[in-house]
């Protein structure tokens, strides 16, 4: 007689992906809330300016297999690394995935801080990223979950004069993801929503149920 199969232990591991610039400890934060919670974080840096897109994916995706299962979580470029990752690997083990403030459809702070010499050498080999129409597509099985910000607070929105709701360097039109499980906008700013309490509840809620909680603004 053969014994049922055990059901599969929930996914705990998370691994935090966080933006051009920023080292990975900026998720420190984020990664101490997620722990507090029961999850186990993974923090991966990488060279933003340094190298194109191709190469994050490629350090992300030998990181992802030797972490096993995982959420992911990417900041700002770190969830147009995740995106790609996931997309192109699709033989990675994940649970849930989630965009925080990802200028997935280019960014229009990026293009204009690309018209001058100073602007071109800080965003290097990631430069290539902020066209105007650039695609975003999720077609893999695992929910996808996208926090967007509307606290116009930011270096972008000095420099590009954003027009409509953005979180100061990424507008909300900018994190459309097609196929997205889910987006939900919250009044935070583009650099502390790695801080906020508010968004990491909302982290927590969908790395444990595949949803967000609905909540006034």
């Amino acid at each position: 007689m053969t014994s049922a199969a055990a059901p599969l232990a929930p996914v705990r591991d998370v691994v935090l992906v966080p933006g051009l610039w920023a080292p990975r400890l900026v998720m420190a934060p984020l990664a101490a809330r997620l722990a507090h919670a029961g999850f186990r974080c993974r923090l991966f840096g990488y060279a933003g300016r340094a190298r194109p897109l191709e190469a994050h994916v490629e350090r992300l995706a030998r990181f992802a297999r030797a972490t096993g299962p995982a959420h992911f979580v990417g900041h700002s470029m770190g969830g147009l690394v995740v995106l790609a990752t996931l997309e192109r690997e699709r033989a990675i083990a994940c649970g849930r995935v989630l965009l925080l403030g990802a200028p997935v459809r280019g960014s229009l702070a990026g293009r204009r801080f690309a018209r001058h010499a100073p602007g071109r050498w800080l965003l290097g080999a990631s430069a290539t990223l902020w066209r105007e129409g650039r695609e975003a597509r999720w077609t893999r099985p695992e929910p996808l979950g996208v926090i967007a910000g509307s606290l116009p607070v930011g270096l972008g929105r000095l420099i590009a004069g954003l027009a409509g709701p953005s979180d100061g360097v990424v507008r909300l039109d900018e994190t459309e993801v097609e196929g997205m499980s889910e987006r939900i906008v919250l009044p935070v700013a583009h650099s502390t929503m790695l801080v906020s309490a508010r968004v990491a509840r909302q982290v927590i809620a969908f790395l444990a149920t595949g949803r967000f909680v609905r909540e006034n603004a």
